[in-house]
């Protein structure tokens, strides 16, 4: 699984997150299930992706719907396990720990830039 940095800047300053990229189908299929929980300024970038499914975990996460550019379409704060969330025009979807998105000051509208933006695309 390929692991990449996203920048950005929003209101609450500069940010950074160590990202793992899940990018075939069975890498997509397993998520973060089997892992241990993200850590703080840690996320999976599932690409190809609209639906995610918390069936499994035992702890809630942050979704950031994207566009293919990296436009944040949507967030979802603290889904909690065993249930079901997603966005009809997202490309990739960010899984975070729950509470990162706001703490990153991450909002619709906003663009996160990949440090190899192909891998957004898929």
């Amino acid at each position: 699984m390929q692991r990449h940095t996203v920048r950005f800047e929003l209101g609450c300053g500069p940010q950074a997150l160590d990202v793992m990229v899940a990018s075939t189908a069975l890498e997509r299929m397993q998520g973060l299930l089997g892992r241990a929980p993200l850590q703080a300024f840690e996320a999976m970038l599932l690409r190809s992706c609209r639906l995610v499914h918390t069936i499994g975990m035992g702890y809630p996460l942050d979704l950031v719907y994207l566009q293919r550019d990296g436009t944040v379409l949507k967030v979802t704060q603290a889904l909690p396990a065993r249930r079901i969330d997603g966005h009809w025009r997202a490309h990739s979807v960010l899984e975070m720990a729950a509470g990162m998105a706001a703490r990153c000051g991450i909002r619709r509208g906003d663009r996160l830039v990949l440090d190899k933006m192909e891998a957004f695309h898929g």
